[in-house]
């Protein structure tokens, strides 16, 4: 009972430190698999909704995308993490996240008894894309716009956003947007107190694979230069990147396969994953 009573008191200062304040969380990976993970992830959306601060998710779906192309014998390439969107490739993109997973997410979070409302970044035009500069990537987008009137009228009124990463671009076309760059777009865009990233490792590792608890902003690009960085956590690295120069306060790289990661990273002294501070 003590043990259980410390640890209450150890989150007090940061429940007191954090509310009313704005978390971007982008959740993804196998955290979305298994059902004890999306149940404690909701959970604890829920939990800190309840306690004050304003929770936005912003949601991947990257292996049952995969899966599905798989199932239609629709090949997938990826470049630099990002994959490579033609227009059969976007049909399915866009059902899988914008269709069944959202609405997945949003059902586990008022099963948990909060209130969640699903959208697309096409929604509103709460994003507005432009393609990116790699045309290899075909329709892969990066956000030029954020709508955050949707967003903050949204949380104002209780409800917990839950966002798919599609957009809608100037040029009429749908763009797939990278839900960690969407992420750290929105979370730019709201001025947050911190951008979480959910991925399936620990945070970013060393080339001994050792933990990085604390990374500076500046070296961002260093790490990527050396490889201590590659592959799917390069998009995270830069977004983290991105969203710190917009005013984002922290960004926070862990573990979504931890039970109650979101809660032990925020709410304990040592945290659990990588912390990104400064630009």
């Amino acid at each position: 009972m003590e043990e259980k009573i410390n640890v209450l008191l150890e989150a007090l200062p940061y429940i007191i430190k954090f509310h009313g304040k704005t978390f971007v969380i982008k959740y993804g990976g196998a955290a979305m698999e298994e059902e004890r993970l999306r149940r404690d992830f909701a959970r604890d959306v829920v939990l800190l909704k309840h306690v004050g601060i304003n929770t936005v998710v912003v949601h991947g779906g990257g292996k049952k995308i995969g899966k599905l192309l798989d199932d239609l014998k629709i090949q997938s390439h990826f470049i630099n993490g990002l994959r490579v969107t033609d227009e059969e490739t976007l049909g399915v993109v866009e059902m899988v996240l914008s269709g069944s997973i959202n609405k997945e997410i949003v059902k586990y979070i008022n099963e948990m008894g909060g209130k969640a409302i699903g959208l697309s970044g096409k929604d509103g035009r709460l994003l507005l894309a432009q393609r990116v500069s790699n045309e290899n990537l075909g329709l892969v987008g990066e956000v030029v716009s954020v709508n955050v009137d949707i967003i903050e009228s949204i949380s104002k009124m209780g409800y917990i956003p839950v966002i798919a990463p599609v957009a809608d671009g100037a040029d009429g076309k749908t763009y797939n947007i990278n839900a960690d760059t969407a992420a750290g777009a929105i979370a730019g865009a709201l001025k947050a107190e911190k951008l979480i990233l959910l991925t399936d490792v620990d945070g970013v590792l060393n080339s001994k694979g050792e933990l990085l608890s604390i990374i500076d902003g500046r070296d961002i690009d260093k790490l990527i230069n050396e490889e201590v960085v590659k592959g799917g956590m390069i998009p995270k690295i830069e977004c983290a990147r991105e969203a710190l120069k917009k005013g984002v306060g922290k960004v926070h790289i862990i573990n979504g396969n931890v039970p109650h990661a979101l809660l032990l990273e925020i709410f304990t002294d040592s945290g659990i994953g990588t912390q990104i501070q400064g630009v």
